[in-house]
């Protein structure tokens, strides 16, 4: 049984808060690598934190275990909170995100998702989104875009 499975049954069906680290992970080609989770939309990867986890810990956990890379340096983009991030499942229980959002252009491995949470992940032009792409993701996307780019040049 994981953390949040715990949580739930020690709260019942109260909204849950839960951080979400996640990582804008960038190649050479300036594109973003996209995740497709189980319900069919495509996010930026990461994953909820454990007990004990640092935020750069859980992304690296989340990254590896979904997608198949190791994640190089991290760069913090920003945190990111508030009703536009409250998630309803199909079970019906409610969780808001407190996203921990990092840059990353160093990685190593081959992308091979993982199949359950993550069906598919591919690089992605910021300016030809998928359709499909998370509206909140696609709202961030088109509003960080020009910081983004700035960030990258100054890390390159």
């Amino acid at each position: 049984m994981g953390y949040v499975d715990e949580l739930r049954e020690l709260v019942g069906d109260k909204p849950l808060v839960l951080v979400r680290p996640t990582a804008g992970i960038v190649n050479e080609s300036g594109q973003l690598l996209l995740a497709r989770g189980a319900d069919g939309k495509w996010t930026v990867p990461g994953g909820f934190m454990e007990p004990g986890e640092s935020t750069e810990g859980c992304l690296r956990r989340e990254i590896s275990e979904e997608i198949g890379l190791e994640l190089g340096e991290l760069q913090l983009l920003g945190v990111f909170s508030g009703s536009e991030l409250r998630t309803k499942l199909l079970s019906g229980h409610e969780y808001d995100q407190v996203v921990v959002a990092y840059i990353c252009t160093e990685y190593a491995g081959e992308i091979v998702p993982e199949g359950v949470e993550v069906s598919e992940a591919r690089f992605f032009s910021l300016h030809e989104l998928p359709e499909g792409t998370d509206p909140y993701v696609r709202d961030q996307l088109e509003r960080w875009g020009p910081r983004l780019v700035q960030l990258l040049k100054i890390s390159n």
